[in-house]
């Protein structure tokens, strides 16, 4: 899979638009859309209103300390094992 990395807009009727040439063959993509966020002394949102607070996770290592804490939880059907498998038949293209 190829990555490209392109502007654009969200339109008033929520249609996002590419306000560049594209030079991609013809066929299916994939989109990720990462929105740019305004600083917090910029934002219109009150504090109170912010997500809820998650337990925090703690680690021995320092370099770790700050990753640990903005992952995500862990859905209770995760197998392992199974993205061990998954993991190694892309690697080794099983």
């Amino acid at each position: 899979m190829q990555a490209y990395k392109l502007k654009g807009k969200v339109d008033t009727a929520g249609n996002l638009v590419i306000t560049e040439p594209v030079q991609i063959p013809p066929g299916d993509v994939e989109v990720i859309v990462l929105q740019a966020v305004e600083t917090a002394a910029n934002s219109t949102v009150p504090e109170t209103e912010s997500q809820p607070e998650t337990p925090k996770r703690k680690s021995r290592v320092k370099a770790f300390e700050g990753l640990f804490e903005n992952a995500p939880p862990v859905p209770p059907d995760f197998d392992p094992e199974q993205a061990k498998w998954e993991y190694l038949k892309e690697k080794h293209n099983l």
